[in-house]
């Protein structure tokens, strides 16, 4: 799964707009719009989303789940799980 907020921190990684990736993945830029303004996890065709996250992976950038391990190593930004406070 990818979430938009990952669609969207991708993208400014490479330093590109939502017009750029819809080109790189083969989509629509209002289909990039849609899966952008999802709460949360993204929807939409599996080819599309497929297609997308491969068009990141070939611009060097690899989307790391929730508890995944980076398969690659290098550089890279994810969210931490929010501590509970103590108490």
């Amino acid at each position: 799964m990818m979430t938009a907020a990952q669609m969207r921190a991708a993208r400014a990684l490479l330093g590109i707009d939502q017009r750029q990736l819809a080109e790189l993945a083969g989509v629509s830029l209002p289909t990039i719009q849609r899966m952008e303004a999802s709460d949360g996890n993204v929807r939409g065709v599996v080819e599309t989303l497929t297609r997308v996250i491969e068009a990141f992976e070939r611009a060097g950038v690899e989307l790391i789940g929730e508890n995944a391990v980076s398969r690659d190593g290098g550089r890279g930004v994810r969210f931490r799980q929010a501590r509970q406070p103590r108490g």
